[in-house]
């Protein structure tokens, strides 16, 4: 332990932040100093999965802007990942700078005691925006939290404890929300985890209906079903049409909770303000978090009906969160829903996904010895190539070409897309330039 050693540090990292411009020499020591802080003080894992740090090319981010991300030395790339969906009105929206900015101004966090009032308005702003009768709003710092909160709501309101999650699905991975994340490699390490975890294939609502039918007759009755509106991680997988409205029937047949996981498809990613639209299903519950805070906060929702939150109420300390719905992180949220909803986002992602995705599948047509097939809806795309191998060259050739694209957490072979819904259709033609390219080279090499 030196104090002294880390004052003169937190002297040079702040001017280093402060610093608008870098000398070349400045640039080397940003790489070094990132490079080893990650091996010696992070985690040295994240080194070699990184293409960012494992490639010959050093990459360590400065700025960003619109739909790009520039590093420290200049190279630019065209942001597919979205920092997994964070980026839905832009890289630095004015609008949403501007109203962190003006609130930071006056007061950065809250007293915890008085009635703190971008709270208040957020959720009186959430409840206009979402659908049906979702009026009570949890405000938290994560899709992981939203979710973990959707569930205790869930189980205070039905007194039982099955839940039924999908096969390939991800919630996160605090416990709970690990409890209903199905990828084994996540989970088998911290088992045994929640009691009461049941998964599911998804899209079979049929199956649904007889593990409800059993847990009933065997005494364990049902009392949340956890799913994504599509599945994300699991390689953006969509239901068929009727499989919600199905599983909305169930639920209100056998008294559970349908929770709706839009941590990574809300604030208009598929194409509508909320994905649960495309199903005309209101769910009981209903969580946000990833592009909540425009890009600029971290801040989530868990957002239910009166009827469902009333357990919450009598005790509101029975759940809480220090930081969860602090002013500046409400004025990010408060900002990017104005933007959704002033620029119609999730209309210019439904035309935007209808421009790219047609031309993604024929694309990938040409270059079958490596695709198999590219999905999506809006700018929720995802491409599934033949093994994990040519998914990772593809992602490393686009990674040369400045294009950022990763694959997803659940299933390897699959490369998501996942632009800032404000991207240009130049800038989406530029993207399947550069895809033809890579496709191009992997092709040739496997």
């Amino acid at each position: 332990m030196s104090y002294d050693a880390a004052l003169k540090q937190s002297r040079k990292y702040l001017d280093f932040i402060a610093k608008k411009e870098l000398t070349k020499e400045e640039k080397d020591w940003v790489v070094r100093e990132s490079v080893d802080g990650f091996r010696d003080n992070v985690n040295p894992g994240f080194l070699e999965y990184r293409k960012s740090a494992s490639t010959d090319y050093t990459a360590i981010e400065w700025s960003d802007s619109g739909s790009i991300f520039t590093d420290v030395y200049g190279k630019e790339f065209i942001d597919c990942l979205g920092g997994y969906g964070i980026y839905n009105v832009g890289h630095r929206h004015p609008k949403v700078m501007k109203a962190v900015r003006d609130q930071l101004n006056r007061q950065a966090l809250h007293s915890q005691e008085l009635l703190d009032p971008l709270r208040a308005m957020l959720a009186k702003l959430v409840a206009t925006v979402t659908p049906g009768n979702l009026q009570y709003c949890f405000f938290t710092n994560s899709g992981t939290e939203s979710v973990e909160c959707a569930l205790k709501v869930a189980r205070l309101h039905t007194g039982r404890t099955t839940t039924l999650a999908a096969i390939g699905a991800f919630h996160g991975k605090s416990m709970g929300s690990l409890s209903a994340t199905s990828k084994a490699v996540f989970r088998k390490p911290f088992l045994p985890l929640v009691h009461g975890f049941r998964h599911v294939p998804y899209g079979d609502a049929d199956y649904i209906e007889k593990t409800m039918a059993a847990c009933e007759f065997s005494g364990e009755p049902v009392g949340t079903v956890l799913l994504e509106p599509i599945m994300g991680e699991g390689g953006v997988i969509i239901p068929p049409d009727d499989y919600f409205p199905k599983v909305r029937k169930l639920c209100d047949k056998y008294g559970a909770m349908l929770i709706a996981d839009e941590v990574q498809t809300g604030m208009g990613r598929t194409g509508k303000m909320f994905c649960m639209e495309h199903y005309g299903v209101v769910p009981d519950i209903l969580a946000l978090g990833k592009a909540f805070g425009g890009g600029v906060m971290p801040i989530g929702v868990c957002v239910a009906s009166e009827e469902v939150f009333a357990e919450m109420t009598p005790n509101p300390f029975i759940h809480t969160t220090t930081f969860g719905g602090n002013p500046i992180a409400c004025a990010a949220a408060i900002a990017a829903i104005n933007v959704c909803l002033e620029e119609d986002l999730p209309r210019q992602s439904a035309e935007k996904g209808a421009y790219f995705l047609p031309k993604l599948k024929d694309l990938m047509g040409r270059y079958k010895n490596i695709c198999k097939v590219g999905r999506g809806r809006g700018l929720m795309i995802a491409m599934e190539f033949v093994d994990d191998e040519a998914g990772y060259k593809v992602a490393t050739q686009l990674f040369d070409m400045g294009v950022l694209v990763a694959g997803t957490l659940i299933n390897a072979r699959t490369i998501r897309i996942e632009p800032p819904l404000t991207i240009s259709k130049a800038e989406l033609d530029q993207v399947l330039n550069r895809l033809e390219k890579a496709f191009d080279k992997v092709s040739k090499k496997l």
